[in-house]
């Protein structure tokens, strides 16, 4: 039998859609007295009969100097211009006024400004991921609209709504679009609160607008996809005699298991000495293979590609050495902090590719699902990814910058690749896969602490070209709602694992072998 799941609509303590809705729709109705009471029933001030509404860009600086998504050079200026010049030609009823801020400190500083001129309401866009501008923002107690510009403060955008979603927070309405109009749509709500309703109306009148436009389900029939399957009893005997590899830092030594997995740790240094130690000539080979399978190499040159090969060399003998078949590398603070010298992209690539498992920044939850589940499937990649969601596609969006191009195991077929820069920082080698649509994907992660795995499942769809954050970016078409898929990031960070095929019930009867709880997110 399966073990009792926390699927939302299903529990007495979670979420179903109803309720969901309910909350969005009166979540200021009964607020006790305090310092949002007054939400309850709100009017605006206003400027020569407008609405003046404060626009804040959650951003480091107008020109991106530092790695981070969508990427280094990224000039924001243009887009802070359009937005503004947009809503001030569609909202004939508002007066904007905009600001930028990187942090508190900053937020603080212009709200206090804002308290004497009398402002309506907020639209805070998160133009990075992690700047924390919209804590500050909902604590005025004004009306909040909150915004995610796609392949840019996706992440934060995503782990913060979830938390306020969680705590209930009563005056901060979302949109997660990427069309413009969309957005325009949710700030001519703040016209709701004008007319004397409660602010609970105006988060009931974006919930509405944003369901409304929101793309309606399409066909999520998928093409046929024969899996070969271990039993859950081969599976676990499998991840047991497994090993994992974490390299963080300098530090080296036994590790606690994870997932039922052995884990150890590694230090960069003895990374860094396999780097230097390969086999330059058995390099030379292995990147010549690269650039002929790649259907273009970009903006990498030679010497670029053949350090990423003795990474890869080097990752091998590292794994060789300890007894492992999977390692997941610290790769931007090693590689920042000079203590190694090529990203592990294309080798991990290559790993993933051959049935090991390579997997990014020194997440080893999701290193631990790579694991479990490329052995389940006798050879399945995993694919790591920082989602964004866009509801004008009704899509999810999984985008990293490495991915397999054997999505169905190293005997299956290969699906094109390009070899590309790390896309944060424009500098190394890493890969833009192109995954094949049509089929059924499955994404996972892991709370070990609470024994719990997290699914959802999705039709893949697209491969999205564009420039910013991640070079692959498989888009997706969620099975279930995908209202729902905006409230678990703040419990389970952002990383989820993809992988191809119909994983549901095997992941169930794994997690029932384990007595470990499923949670599914839609």
């Amino acid at each position: 039998m399966r073990k009792k799941t926390y699927q939302m609509g299903r529990q007495k303590n979670s979420i179903n859609r109803r309720k969901f809705m309910s909350r969005c729709v009166t979540c200021a109705a009964g607020l006790a007295a305090g310092s949002l009471s007054s939400l309850t029933s709100c009017k605006f001030s206003k400027v020569e009969d407008k609405l003046k509404i404060k626009i804040l860009y959650s951003l480091h600086e107008p020109v991106q100097t530092r790695p981070d998504w969508p990427n280094v050079g990224f000039d924001f200026r243009p887009v802070m211009e359009r937005i503004k010049a947009e809503m001030t030609r569609q909202c004939p009823g508002f007066v904007f006024e905009s600001a930028m801020a990187n942090g508190p400190e900053e937020t603080d500083k212009i709200l206090a400004a804002d308290k004497a001129g009398n402002v309506d309401g907020y639209v805070v866009y998160q133009l990075n991921c992690w700047n924390k501008v919209i804590q500050s923002v909902v604590a005025t107690g004004k009306p909040v609209l909150y915004a995610d510009y796609k392949y840019a403060g996706s992440g934060g955008f995503l782990v913060y709504t979830a938390g306020f979603l969680r705590n209930n927070t009563p005056n901060l309405a979302f949109v997660s679009s990427s069309r413009l109009q969309d957005q325009i749509a949710a700030v001519k709500c703040f016209k709701t609160v004008e007319k004397g309703g409660a602010v609970s109306n105006f988060i009931a009148a974006v919930t509405k607008n944003r369901i409304k436009s929101t793309r309606s389900p399409g066909n999520l029939s998928c093409k046929p996809d024969t899996l070969q399957l271990l039993s859950s009893t081969e599976c676990l005997e499998r991840m047991a005699d497994s090993r994992i590899l974490a390299v963080r830092d300098q530090e080296a030594g036994p590790s606690e298991p994870i997932f039922g997995i052995p884990m150890e740790r590694v230090s960069f240094s003895e990374i860094n000495e396999a780097w230097e130690t390969a086999d330059r000539d058995e390099a030379r080979s292995v990147a010549d293979c690269w650039q002929n399978a790649a259907i273009e190499v970009i903006d990498v040159s030679r010497k670029t590609l053949e350090n990423s090969a003795a990474m890869y060399l080097g990752m091998k003998e590292v794994l060789k050495r300890h007894s492992a078949n999977a390692i997941t590398i610290n790769c931007l603070g090693g590689f920042y902090g000079g203590h190694i010298h090529a990203y592990p992209c294309l080798g991990f690539h290559e790993l993933n590719n051959e049935g090991l498992v390579g997997g990014c920044e020194c997440d080893v939850r999701s290193t631990a699902v790579m694991r479990a589940v490329t052995s389940l499937t006798q050879g399945r990649p995993g694919f790591i990814s920082d989602p964004v969601i866009d509801t004008a596609k009704r899509q999810i969006i999984y985008a990293h910058c490495l991915a397999s191009n054997k999505v169905f195991g190293p005997k299956g077929p290969a699906n094109p690749f390009a070899i590309m820069t790390h896309s944060e920082d424009r500098q190394g080698a890493s890969v833009r896969s192109f995954l094949p649509p049509d089929y059924m994907t499955t994404t996972l992660e892991i709370l070990p602490k609470r024994e719990e795995i997290l699914m959802h499942q999705a039709k893949a769809v697209d491969n999205d070209p564009d420039d910013r954050a991640c070079r692959t970016k498989l888009c997706a078409e969620p099975v279930g709602d995908i209202e729902k898929l905006f409230t678990m990031w703040d419990r389970w960070g952002w990383h989820r694992v993809t992988f191809y095929g119909d994983l549901k019930d095997p992941v169930y009867a794994l997690a029932d072998a384990m007595n470990w709880t499923v949670v599914e997110e839609a």
